[in-house]
């Protein structure tokens, strides 16, 4: 049986190791994808650190990578509209395409979790992801292609770095007129993505709040109109730029305990709170422990449509990811230079930078 690179984690509180596994064959409905691009997200970091048997729904070993894109390589018996060689973007949430959310496209909010291909998963999260040559997709709903233009090495990262802003962007829209502020917490891989979102989707004015000098001047190039940092003024400052109404959305890319109590600080009333980010922080909410009417919500990844519409943008140059590339066999790197917090933005890798047809 032909063999393939893979990016394993063999066991929980451990690294990923590069191995060789057999390479997958497309049965019935599904298809394989020849990688171009996987992207090296922050929660991998805590899949291989901080969870534990029984945390979660699944185990190891599977192989990392929930943000893909690549050619497809192979169609199972079934499979119409797509053909070997087509570039195309993996949507990462895997539910199980039958309960009122997948029939509505929300599958990252699946309510039948135990019928689907892994429950609460997807590639890359308990069942193999794309840190790998190739990587099986179970339906090809799954799939969406890639506007042309776009290489998959660019589109990898947005399925999850731009996808899960635009979501959380998108959900409150309606309280972004012109004259309202916006505030982005963490403006890394996630966050200065989220600045040129809202950038692209309305008149907003941005702010963005991050500690660190180049993922500063990272938002600042990315369309942000106030850059600070976080400390005791930041509050301060984002009253005295709105003129002391507070900030009609805040979007929170870190999820700590201090950012969590500056976002709920910096709120104007009526506003949303969206928490992202998942530092494990948490918000004390009471009738004044926040400005009347604040909505407060979690959100997660985002869905297939709105996975079209950010390739969309993408390819009309309205958003682009920061990212540094790295091959497969220097994937381990990859994510030592992300714990390590040496990246700006995206790290990709890049097992294939062009599609090579089946042997």
């Amino acid at each position: 049986m032909p063999t393939m690179r893979a990016l394993r984690l063999e066991a929980w509180k451990s690294d990923a190791t590069l191995t060789e596994v057999p390479r997958p064959v497309a049965g019935p409905g599904e298809v394989v994808v020849q990688v171009g691009g996987a992207g090296a997200c922050h929660s991998d970091l805590h899949l291989m650190h901080d969870f534990a048997p029984g945390m979660l729904p699944w185990e190891p070993p599977f192989t990392l990578g929930h943000e893909n894109a690549g050619w497809v390589d192979q169609v199972g018996a079934g499979v119409t509209g797509l053909e070997p060689g087509l570039p195309v973007a993996v949507v990462g949430a895997w539910g199980c395409g039958r309960c009122a959310h997948c029939r509505a496209g929300l599958e990252t909010y699946c309510e039948d979790p135990a019928a689907a291909p892994v429950p609460g998963g997807g590639g890359g999260l308990g069942l193999d992801g794309g840190m790998a040559d190739y990587l099986l997709v179970p339906d090809a709903r799954h799939l969406v292609p890639l506007p042309a233009g776009l290489p998959p090495s660019v589109a990898a990262p947005l399925t999850d770095a731009a996808l899960t802003p635009y979501h959380a962007v998108r959900r409150s829209l309606a309280k972004l007129p012109p004259g309202s502020t916006a505030v982005v917490i963490g403006a890394g891989g996630l966050g200065h993505l989220a600045v040129q979102v809202l950038d692209a989707l309305t008149a907003a004015t941005v702010v963005a709040v991050d500690p660190k000098p180049e993922a500063q001047k990272l938002a600042a190039t990315s369309g942000a109109d106030l850059v600070l940092s976080p400390g005791d003024g930041a509050v301060e400052q984002i009253r005295s730029a709105t003129g002391g109404r507070g900030a009609d959305v805040v979007l929170d890319f870190v999820g700590s305990d201090s950012t969590l109590a500056m976002a709920a600080a910096s709120m104007r009333q009526l506003g949303d709170l969206t928490i992202v980010g998942i530092a494990g922080g948490t918000l004390p909410v009471s009738f004044f422990g926040l400005p009347y009417e604040v909505s407060v919500q979690t959100t997660y990844w985002g869905n297939r449509a709105e996975l079209v519409e950010v390739l969309d943008l993408a390819a009309r140059g309205r958003i682009q990811a920061e990212i540094t590339t790295f091959p497969l066999e220097e994937a381990a790197a990859a994510y030592a230079g992300l714990a390590a917090g040496e990246l700006t933005g995206r790290a990709v890798v890049v097992p294939f930078t062009e599609h090579t047809p089946r042997p």
